[in-house]
């Protein structure tokens, strides 16, 4: 799909790139040239993940990174451009939820995800911004989000209202990074069947047939369908595309009956 150097050249900073969605996009880009950064709050699992793309022949590194720690978020994007010489490409993928009435829903809790997905977003943007201004290549930072951040997310207010803050704070790093070669971007991915996060409060909670009905396609996407949209963001093919969130949900947001 991709030719084998579409981003060679390039080095990668990947939150929560241990696991799922951000493994994914660290595979892919790693075998399309790119020298990858794993960062997570787990040493031990980024490390390992690391390990195995290394053997596979490819350039990769991982570090321990509370993205809710400013300064641990700093340390991380100065350790890759010391480790790889630049950085090119921003992903901000971790991201913490799970599901609760908002009535139920502590202080703590709604703070902590916002902590993690909001906070974490601007925290990596902000320290990342003068290697990414740097590049030779043009910056790139693409955030993970979900439309259920636009239109709402009942049972998950706090993961909601983080997200859809990523989507107007990624429009407005657009707009102000824009002269300085950076583009901003999102990706909305839709139900992915191959990720904890849909096995955990769909599948095993018995809602797995329903779900797919609620996508326009009928059925659960997979990692690689995020990681192709991710290629494509980080790579010259979308060098006139900034401030787009990139919807790659079968066509979920636009069905509301499942049926």
């Amino acid at each position: 799909m991709f030719n084998n150097d579409t981003l060679k050249g390039r080095t990668a900073l990947i939150t929560g790139g241990g696991t799922g969605l951000g493994l994914e996009i660290a595979t892919a880009y790693a075998r399309l040239g790119a020298s990858v950064m794993l960062v997570g709050r787990n040493e031990e699992r980024v490390q390992a993940a690391a390990e195995t793309l290394n053997r596979d022949g490819v350039k990769a590194a991982a570090a321990k990174c509370d993205v809710r720690n400013y300064d641990e978020v700093k340390a991380a994007v100065e350790g890759t451009v010391k480790q790889f010489g630049s950085l090119d490409i921003l992903i901000n993928n971790a991201a913490g939820n799970f599901v609760c009435p908002t009535s139920e829903l502590s202080p703590n809790g709604f703070r902590t995800v916002i902590d993690i997905d909001l906070n974490g977003t601007f925290y990596g943007c902000h320290a990342a911004y003068p290697h990414l201004k740097a590049s030779k290549h043009g910056g790139s930072i693409i955030s993970i989000i979900t439309m259920l951040g636009v239109t709402g997310w009942p049972g998950a207010a706090h993961a909601a209202s983080a997200k859809g803050g990523i989507l107007s704070l990624s429009r407005t790093l657009a707009v102000e990074w824009g002269g300085d070669g950076i583009r901003v971007n999102t990706i909305s991915p839709g139900p992915i069947g191959d990720t904890e996060g849909v096995q955990r409060m769909y599948i095993d909670a018995g809602k797995g047939d329903l779900e797919a009905k609620k996508t326009a396609l009928g059925r659960f996407g997979a990692k690689v369908d995020i990681a192709n949209a991710a290629v494509y963001l980080a790579s010259d093919l979308a060098g006139y595309v900034t401030g787009e969130n990139l919807i790659v949900d079968g066509g979920r947001w636009l069905k509301y009956v499942a049926a």
